[in-house]
């Protein structure tokens, strides 16, 4: 089994996988007579293919058990998809670049607390995992015809462990 400790999400280090969704960057400014700041154009939503629609949601998740026993990943092939926590607790993003046969090695991360991603549509991607304790999500993707979800099953678990302290 190959070992893969999460490492923690930065715009830099996430940059080649999808968009980190936080309060930070650059592209801020006050709005409503200077009583809030806008974060602005923190990630793109994709929405391709027949009877193609954005959709909002909202999802409770249960925690895993560390370390994880990362045996599948998924993607989407017609829309992105973005994870906003509701609360401010860290969550465990996982990505793999697409190979010759499907996925490549898993990139594991951890969130700072509030951080939310954006996975664009044919990225590979671990499911949803909070840490700890069940957590609330909204969730942007794509709605329409045609199936957006394809799997991948690995021939041999991965495991992704936290860093010291993470859970």
């Amino acid at each position: 089994m190959s070992r893969i400790v999460a490492r923690p999400l930065t715009r830099e280090n996430f940059a080649e996988f999808g968009d980190v969704i936080d309060m930070g960057g650059d592209n801020h400014y006050p709005i409503n007579g200077g009583k809030a700041e806008r974060y602005h154009d923190l990630a793109t939503a994709q929405a391709l293919g027949p009877n193609a629609r954005v959709l909002i949601s909202m999802v409770r998740g249960t925690p895993y058990d560390f370390p994880l026993k990362l045996t599948m990943v998924e993607r989407h092939p017609f829309g992105s998809q973005a994870f906003i926590p509701l609360s401010p607790r860290p969550f465990l993003v996982i990505v793999c670049h697409d190979g010759d046969e499907g996925p490549g090695e898993p990139h594991a991360f951890i969130t700072a607390p509030g951080q939310g991603v954006n996975y664009p549509r044919n990225l590979w991607h671990g499911v949803l995992t909070p840490i700890g304790e069940a957590q609330d999500f909204l969730v942007v993707d794509r709605g329409g015809d045609g199936s957006n979800l394809e799997e991948c099953h690995f021939s041999h678990a991965y495991e992704i462990d936290l860093p010291d302290g993470s859970q």
